[in-house]
């Protein structure tokens, strides 16, 4: 660097008074020409005493920066290196948790398992054990010897006593009755009851001379005042053919009266 050339001898105070306007503006300009002289030569020789001082100490104060002399890249290095090895340490951290926790797992699970067969294996020593205990039961009891069955005696077959009926019309509509409903025929004992009451009072003799069958020659007949006709169609068999029986005039009538009307029940008047 190239610095101005001062003068030998500078102005007085008193002296720059009385200058001309152009010799103060030559003399300011050479004052300050050497105050930058001056400044200029003493940094220099501080900073040759402080690059001295920075060779011997590297802590030593920088002309130039103004800031201390420090190794700022080996600083940020050094921060570096620690962030990667916290990052890796970190990493390192969560892939053991991670093991540990799978190993816990593992070994819940196997433990569960063992657990289970035990369980199994005891049942079945349990069982094992109860089955030979009830062997061992069921051999130190005493048996008597099972005797043969004895041959049973052949049955000899009974013939079911008749059915016996008594002599009047409650006996006769029960009978009549018995032999209908084995034929499938359907009537009641009220509904024939009612009937007979009111075409014959119970006789089983009587006879019609005087309505239009009798005037035809078929006189109504019996319990039930069955014409010739209407009792050999409708006979029920098993039963008498005389009309004037009480059974067989009851059973043939009631065999009619289903035909035509549904059953016996449902005559309520002459038919």
């Amino acid at each position: 660097m190239q610095l101005p050339t001062i003068p030998k001898k500078l102005p007085t105070f008193t002296a720059f008074n009385r200058l001309p306007k152009k010799h103060k503006i030559t003399a300011a300009g050479a004052v300050a020409a050497a105050a930058v002289v001056l400044t200029v030569t003493g940094l220099e020789a501080t900073a040759g005493a402080g690059s001295a001082t920075a060779a011997s100490n590297p802590a030593g104060f920088s002309v130039s920066t103004g800031t201390q002399v420090k190794d700022l890249n080996a600083q940020t290095g050094l921060a570096s290196q620690k962030s990667i090895r916290d990052a890796a340490q970190k990493k390192t951290d969560q892939a053991n948790a991670a093991k540990k926790a799978e190993a816990a797992k593992q070994a819940d699970a196997a433990k569960k398992k063992a657990d289970a067969e035990a369980a199994k294996k005891k049942a079945a020593a349990d069982a094992a054990d109860r089955a030979k205990q009830k062997s061992a039961a069921n051999r130190s009891t005493k048996r008597a010897p099972v005797a043969a069955p004895k041959k049973a005696a052949a049955a000899t077959p009974v013939k079911a006593a008749a059915k016996s009926y008594s002599n009047n019309l409650d006996g006769w509509i029960k009978q009549s009755l018995d032999i209908l409903h084995s034929k499938g025929i359907p009537a009641s004992y009220n509904g024939i009851h009612k009937n007979i009451i009111r075409e014959s009072s119970g006789n089983p003799k009587a006879i019609n001379n005087w309505d239009i069958n009798a005037r035809n020659g078929i006189p109504s007949k019996g319990l039930l005042q069955v014409i010739d006709p209407t009792f050999k169609t409708y006979h029920v068999s098993g039963t008498s053919w005389d009309i004037y029986d009480p059974v067989a005039n009851i059973t043939a009538a009631c065999n009619y009266a289903a035909d035509r009307y549904g059953s016996m029940d449902n005559v309520n008047s002459a038919y």
